[in-house]
């Protein structure tokens, strides 16, 4: 079975991480060889580049949040997920190219036409076998993340022009599926799990 490549998307605190955990989990359980990872942060160099993107104490313009964020992408698709899904693993990132579009492009205001070509660069064209966007209203997006990082700095008006992008960017993604946050982390996991095409 050819490895897939599943990317979680959303906002900051919307379980993103828990997900990951609990799908390795059924995935090992499985006997199904794979890996996890985010974005930034999922290699060494990235795992710098989080540490100042995210530093609340921090500000920079946007176009050098931008350049960063495609940094780190870059440096991930090269050296751990084409890597893993050439060793025949299945590659379970938080966050990819949709995160770009909908904090530097909706939230920000940075041109998406731009945004795409970057993307298709940092990429070189690997897209995602499915997409699940975990889906949070925005006030519940906006309280569950103060004080965790520079984000949450933007506003309540900032969370809920990156939904509004998702919920819009997700229905021209093939394989792209909205799934309810709110639920419980198991009803999540199964929620997402009944859409992947399983062994056994």
């Amino acid at each position: 079975m050819k490895p897939l490549f599943i990317v979680l998307e959303g906002p900051d605190a919307s379980g993103k991480s828990t997900q990951l955990k609990l799908l390795s989990e059924r995935f090992t359980a499985l006997g199904i060889p794979h890996i996890t990872t985010r974005e930034p942060g999922g290699t060494q160099i990235g795992q710098d580049l989080r540490r100042i993107l995210l530093d609340p104490r921090r500000s920079m313009r946007p176009l050098t949040e931008l350049f960063l964020m495609v940094a780190d992408r870059h440096e991930h698709v090269e050296t751990v997920i084409r890597p893993a899904l050439r060793e025949g693993k299945w590659v379970i990132s938080s966050r990819y190219t949709l995160s770009t579009l909908a904090y530097q492009g909706y939230g920000r205001g940075m041109d998406l036409k731009l945004l795409r070509e970057l993307n298709e660069l940092a990429t070189s064209g690997l897209d995602p076998d499915y997409v699940f966007l975990l889906d949070l209203p925005p006030q519940v997006a906006y309280e569950r993340t103060r004080g965790r990082d520079r984000f949450e700095g933007e506003g309540l008006a900032f969370f809920t022009q990156v939904r509004a992008a998702y919920l819009s960017l997700i229905r021209s993604v093939p394989r792209g599926y909205v799934i309810d946050a709110t639920k419980t982390p198991e009803e999540v996991c199964r929620e997402i799990l009944a859409h992947l095409p399983l062994p056994g």
